[in-house]
C-alpha cells in the first residue's frame, strides 16, 4: 500500500452528513446507478446474491427490482442504513465479508475515496464466487475539470499560489489494467460523460456537500479560504446556454471472477 491520500476519516464522515441531505442529488446518483446496471442486461447470467458497495439508498432498491437478494454496505452507518435491507457499515479496504460470498457486486461512486484501490479490487474478486460479476463506476480524469481549473486560477490570481481543492481521478487507460492486476478475468473499461447545469453556480457547491463528495485530501489546506475566493472561481467557469456547466466523467468497469 503506497503513501496515504486521503483522509478516511474526513471521507467517513462527509458521508455520514451527507445522509440528511442526498435528495438534492438523488437523480444525479439514480442516473449513475443506471447506466450501471444496464450492463446487466448484456449478460444471460442469473445472478441471486449482490453486494451493492455504497450505493447510498439508490443502487439496492434497483437490484431487488430486478429479483436480486441484496446486502449493502458503507463507510457511514447513516448512509448503510438508507438501504431499506440487510446493510453493515465497513470499510472498502476491509471488507467483512467471507470469501465467495456473492455472484455480484456493484459500487456506483464509491471507490474513488479509497487510498489502496488494487487492494480494496482485490478484496472484491475475493468476495465473489468463481464466475461472479463486478460492476463498478467512479469518476475518470476529467471530472470537474472545469471547477479544478477555476479554483486554482482564482486561488493563484488571490494569494499567488493554489492549495489542493479537487481529488485526483482515475486515468480511463489505467482502469483496466487494475481490473487485471486484482485478479479479475475479462476486463473492460470505458467512460460515459454526464454534463451537468446549474442555474446558479453556487449550488455545484452545494450538490458537492449534499453528496459527500466535499475534499477529503490529507494534504488539503483546512484554513479558512478567502471569501473572495469561491465567488472568483464560480465567475469563471464556462456557460452553456446562461447556465454553470460541470462534466461528470464515469469510468464504468466490467469484469469477472475467473
Amino acid at each position: 500500500m503506497g503513501p496515504e491520500v486521503f483522509d478516511r476519516r474526513a471521507v467517513r464522515l462527509h458521508r455520514e452528513r451527507s445522509a440528511r441531505t442526498l435528495g438534492s442529488v438523488v437523480d444525479v446518483l439514480r442516473d449513475a446507478a443506471e447506466r450501471l446496471l444496464d450492463r446487466l442486461d448484456d449478460t444471460t447470467r442469473d445472478f441471486r446474491q449482490a453486494l451493492d458497495v455504497g450505493g447510498r439508498g439508490v443502487v439496492a432498491p434497483m437490484l431487488r427490482a430486478r429479483g436480486i437478494d441484496v446486502v449493502s454496505c458503507d463507510l457511514s452507518p447513516a448512509l448503510a442504513a438508507l438501504n431499506g435491507g440487510p446493510a453493515v457499515a465497513a470499510d472498502e479496504e476491509f471488507l467483512p465479508f467471507a470469501s465467495a460470498s456473492f455472484d455480484l457486486i456493484v459500487a456506483s461512486l464509491s471507490l474513488h475515496w479509497v487510498n489502496d484501490l488494487p487492494g480494496a479490487l482485490i478484496q472484491l474478486r475475493l468476495t465473489l464466487r468463481p464466475g461472479g460479476l463486478l460492476l463498478a463506476s467512479l469518476p475518470a480524469l476529467g471530472t470537474l475539470a472545469e471547477l479544478r481549473q477555476a479554483l486554482t486560477e482564482a486561488e493563484v490570481a488571490l494569494t499567488g499560489g493554489a492549495s489542493p481543492r479537487v481529488s485526483p481521478f482515475a486515468d480511463l487507460r489505467d482502469c483496466a489494467a487494475l481490473l487485471q492486476r486484482a485478479g479479475f478475468v475479462l476486463p473492460v473499461a470505458d467512460v460515459q460523460e454526464l454534463r451537468l447545469l446549474y442555474a446558479e453556480s453556487l449550488t455545484l457547491l452545494r450538490d458537492l456537500r449534499s453528496a459527500g463528495e466535499t475534499s477529503a485530501l490529507c494534504e488539503r489546506d483546512r484554513r479558512t479560504p478567502s471569501r473572495a475566493l469561491f465567488p472568483a472561481a464560480l465567475a469563471a467557469m464556462p456557460e452553456v446556454e446562461g447556465r454553470t456547466s460541470a462534466t461528470l466523467r464515469l469510468a464504468v468497469l466490467t469484469a469477472w471472477a475467473p
